[in-house]
């Protein structure tokens, strides 16, 4: 008998988040944490921010600055004022904290799903990529997807070198468009 209900996959999803969880608590961090350091990691240079870094997590200000804080004090995340504007400061990960990236629990997931067939990975990705963007557009957030599919992004642009961010007006590194930002409108 096939138990491929809708109540069925999202019991599934359920306890495979559980799992990711109860593993997030490796060397004493949480689970936000986690997250955290890996959104820093994967994010560009605009969107590492406090307020980008709630906007993703969907988490309060509080809870975000809490997590920041933190994993400062622990040598995993550096602060500094933003040169163009004052107001707002830059977040990046530490070479501590880079280090610790390398220990993620959420490899042994990563193990497990590269041990699937290449089709069923292809499927994993669709079904949930396309779960996430409806779950997401349901809550009215943000997708925070990668520079290089945004309506703004410019390939080999005059302006910018090699690409260039026509929102931002700023140029960008082939680096740049492979990360995720704050600012992504899905073309």
């Amino acid at each position: 008998m096939n138990s491929y209900s809708p109540k069925h996959i999202a019991a599934l999803i359920e306890r495979v988040g559980r799992l990711l969880s109860t593993e997030a608590h490796a060397e004493g961090l949480l689970p936000v944490q986690w997250e955290t350091l890996r959104y820093l990691h994967k994010a560009n240079r605009f969107s590492r921010t406090a307020a980008a870094v709630t906007a993703y997590l969907g988490l309060t200000k509080g809870t975000v600055s809490q997590t920041l804080n933190a994993l400062e004090s622990r040598g995993l995340v550096a602060k500094r004022i933003d040169p163009k504007d004052r107001r707002s400061k830059r977040l990046s990960l530490s070479a501590k904290g880079k280090r610790l990236l390398r220990k993620d629990p959420l490899g042994v997931t990563v193990t497990a799903v590269n041990a699937l067939e290449h089709s069923a990975q292809q499927a994993l990705d669709e079904s949930l990529g396309a779960l996430l963007a409806s779950r997401l557009t349901g809550q009215g957030r943000q997708p925070f997807g990668q520079c290089r599919d945004c309506q703004y992004f410019a390939d080999q642009h005059d302006d910018g070198g090699p690409h260039y961010c026509q929102l931002l007006q700023e140029k960008l590194a082939s680096k740049d468009a492979e990360a995720i930002c704050y600012e992504q409108l899905p073309k």
